[in-house]
């Protein structure tokens, strides 16, 4: 059974009776690319593939990879297998050119079209596309084939956090591998001569600068019409010039174009470039995120090439010791998600639970995403940018150090930032993750430190409009942010280490990378690393083996963070659990966990009350107290405007979630002004003691009376740990 669905309208006859043929139902059958809009005309070729392996012959669906259930294979270890259906390319595209496009396919792809190869793809994260149109005739079927290899060693590969055999180091914190089709296939047509790369970059914040590549039938010398379809006043308020018309030479030729559109020719190379500039400018930010649909064709008449790509207008700075998001300083709240659900594995089940995360994620007061280790789809990122969300984006890594292993890191980059580098949501591109792929020895080793930073290099060469940072957790060499990766399980310890490394009093951290191997990492990996004037932030903390414990964990750790204006921001482990790895605010099905009452987004808010003690035992921050104590507390706040107003409190019943606003609390202290990311002055209270186990409520009610910020303290019994042995076997009677 051919399994093909025309989404997009045809006036052909012939392309409206194959689209009456399709099944109702094909899996994850969205266009992919929402981004870089083709949709007009394209086929998903998503469903049931036949499928050949040692184990014989069977059917898959695509895009599941072959070890989940939702693929119907379900098959651990297979290293090799060959997928095989029908392509019917509609008669209406007859005068197009055809292109097949691939999401991701691990680890190593060759594409057959009627037993002729086509193409080569080598990478398990990167999307790819050939193009077929000398494979395939309009309105004929032909037969697509795709031929995998998915190593089960995977260490020199670029595996990210999938398991390996042999085992690599970090095998404790690794999943059930991803082989195979694991994103979306498609075909779609082009023109004659197309776009095949659209770039478009808005850091200068009042202009849209574009770059073209095109490929086809004659790239070189073609005419590029480049226009903005909506964004800010509208077209009628954008003004375009062309980045090589730089005198009135130039404009008398051609090159300066008049009204809201932007002509240009192609070079000898079949590339044009070329700068939009936005009359009215709408900047792109959380708070307002604004995008431009920029329309590019290419050629004229019937046979042209349009395709619609999306950006916004913002720009991200890094310097004296802050980053900045257009001018603004930045503070980012964000949250690891590693992309991974219960029976389809790195590919979300469905379109809605690939984006229900980023709206998850918001309800939980984060305003970043660090996508862990996995280059996500397209559609995530494009509703990223339309909700304002913050994406810290990072591919996967090898587990092994060598030359090759390192060059085949490097190769994912520029497909990264070809397919990626558009979104204005990613704020951040990350590279290595601590060390993997470096064998954890960055500065004992000038090989791998110098891999580290050649990373960096190459991707600064691609894009330096984002931070960069080249090993995430420690052991820097040359980086735009200073991260670090920390577990505390003790609260004194994590606020001391906390305390110290902002303050730079410390540069080194303990750090468990095994069972009973405990290491001390340090902040930098080379002694000419700057010290000062480079963003500081936490990339993964978290604690707990309980839902309760990592809910009292995320509440006091993250006080301890925002207590020190030197940071600029963090990310908790994590959003959703993963096979056996429990961290998640979320169970692997995206339920809630007990929180203990505990709200996430108060923790995340832009006002947050610090709490001056070191709190005892989850659900007992303190002992029950016995008569009126003080307590002290300070305000973090992160708005664009000073607060002040009160902070009220009052005892409400043990483990209660907190109510909407506490109204006149029983115990109040005035909060005077407070400058954003400036830690505000210490406010003491005096609290009366509550006759049993309590919950002391406390808000931050501004001036209007508005509540800005709430937090809780637990009163009762620590319950000292059972930790008894067995009894010893009573001795034997004695012998009569």
């Amino acid at each position: 059974m051919t399994i093909a669905t025309e989404l997009a309208t045809s006036t052909s006859s012939a392309a409206a009776a194959a689209a009456s043929a399709v099944p109702a139902f094909v899996p994850k059958g969205e266009y992919p690319r929402p981004d870089l809009d083709r949709s007009e005309r394209w086929l998903s070729l998503n469903g049931e593939w036949d499928f050949s392996s040692i184990d014989g012959d069977s059917r898959i669906t695509v895009p599941f990879a072959w070890e989940t259930p939702a693929s119907g294979i379900e098959r651990t270890w297979l290293e090799a297998a060959t997928y095989r259906r029908t392509l019917a390319v509609p008669a209406s595209w007859a005068d197009a050119r055809v292109v097949l496009c691939f999401g991701a396919v691990h680890h190593r792809a060759t594409v057959s079209i009627d037993g002729v190869v086509v193409g080569t793809h080598v990478g398990g994260y990167t999307s790819f596309e050939f193009d077929v149109t000398s494979h395939v005739r309009a309105g004929r079927d032909a037969v697509l084939e795709v031929a995998v290899e998915s190593p089960a060693d995977k260490r020199s590969i670029v595996h990210g956090k999938q398991r390996s055999i042999p085992r690599d180091d970090y095998d404790g914190v690794s999943f059930t591998p991803t082989s195979g089709i694991w994103q979306s296939v498609w075909v779609e047509a082009r023109g004659r001569t197309y776009a095949r790369s659209v770039t478009l970059r808005g850091d200068s914040l009042t202009r849209i600068d574009v770059a073209v590549e095109l490929a086809g039938d004659a790239p070189a010398g073609a005419a590029v019409r480049i226009r903005v379809l909506d964004g800010g006043a509208g077209a009628a308020g954008v003004a375009a010039t062309d980045a090589r018309a730089e005198s009135a030479t130039e404009a008398a030729a051609g090159l300066h174009p008049t009204g809201a559109e932007l002509r240009l020719t192609a070079d000898a190379a079949g590339r044009a470039s070329g700068r939009l500039e936005i009359a009215e400018p709408r900047l792109w930010s959380p708070a307002d995120p604004h995008l431009y649909r920029v329309e590019v064709t290419v050629g004229e008449g019937a046979g042209a090439d349009r395709v619609v790509a999306t950006t916004g207008l913002r720009s991200l700075e890094w310097s004296d010791g802050v980053l900045r998001l257009n001018g603004d300083r930045l503070y980012l709240r964000g949250v690891l998600d590693q992309g991974y659900w219960p029976e389809t594995g790195l590919t979300a089940p469905s379109d809605e639970a690939l984006l229900a995360d980023l709206d998850l994620a918001r309800e939980l007061g984060y305003t970043m995403v660090r996508k862990h280790l996995k280059l996500e789809e397209p559609r995530w990122l494009h509703r990223a940018d339309e909700l304002g969300m913050l994406v810290w984006a990072e591919p996967a890594a090898p587990s092994r150090f060598s030359p090759e292993a390192a060059a085949l890191f490097e190769d994912q980059l520029e497909p990264m930032v070809r397919r990626d580098g558009n979104h204005p949501s990613i704020v951040v591109w990350g590279l290595y993750n601590e060390e993997w792929g470096l064998d954890w020895d960055i500065p004992g080793s000038r090989r791998r430190a110098e891999a580290a930073a050649h990373a960096y290099d190459t991707m600064a060469a691609l894009d330096h409009t984002r931070p960069l940072v080249e090993n995430s957790g420690w052991a820097h060499v040359k980086s735009d942010l200073v991260d670090w990766h920390y577990y505390e399980p003790d609260p004194a310890t994590w606020a001391e280490n906390v305390r110290d490394l902002a303050s730079g009093a410390r540069e080194v951290f303990p750090v468990k990378l095994g069972p009973d191997f405990v290491v001390d990492k340090s902040l930098y990996g080379s002694g000419e690393f700057p010290r000062t004037g480079v963003p500081l932030l936490n990339s993964e903390y978290g604690e707990g083996y309980t839902s309760l414990e990592r809910a009292w964990h995320l509440r006091w750790q993250t006080q301890e963070l925002r207590r020190h204006d030197r940071y600029s921001g963090y990310v908790y482990t994590e959003l959703a659990d993963v096979e056996h790895e429990n961290a998640g605010l979320l169970d692997a099905d995206r339920r809630r966990k007990d929180s203990g009452g505990l709200r996430p987004a108060d923790v995340n808010a832009d006002t947050l009350l610090v709490i001056d003690l070191v709190p005892r035992a989850a659900g007992a921050d303190i002992e029950v107290p016995l008569e009126a104590f003080e307590l002290t507390v300070r305000v973090s706040h992160h708005g664009t405007d000073a607060v002040a107003g009160r902070v009220e409190a009052a005892w409400i019943a043990a483990g209660s979630p907190l109510p909407a606003s506490l109204g006149r609390g029983a115990f109040s202290a005035a909060v005077p002004a407070v400058t954003p990311f400036v830690l505000g002055a210490p406010v003491t209270l005096t609290i009366e003691p509550p006759a049993a186990s309590a919950r002391l409520a406390l808000y931050l009610v501004d001036e209007a009376g508005a509540v800005r910020a709430r937090s809780y303290l637990d009163a009762a019994p620590v319950e000292e740990p059972n930790r008894r042995g067995a009894r010893p076997a009573p001795a034997p009677a004695p012998a009569p």
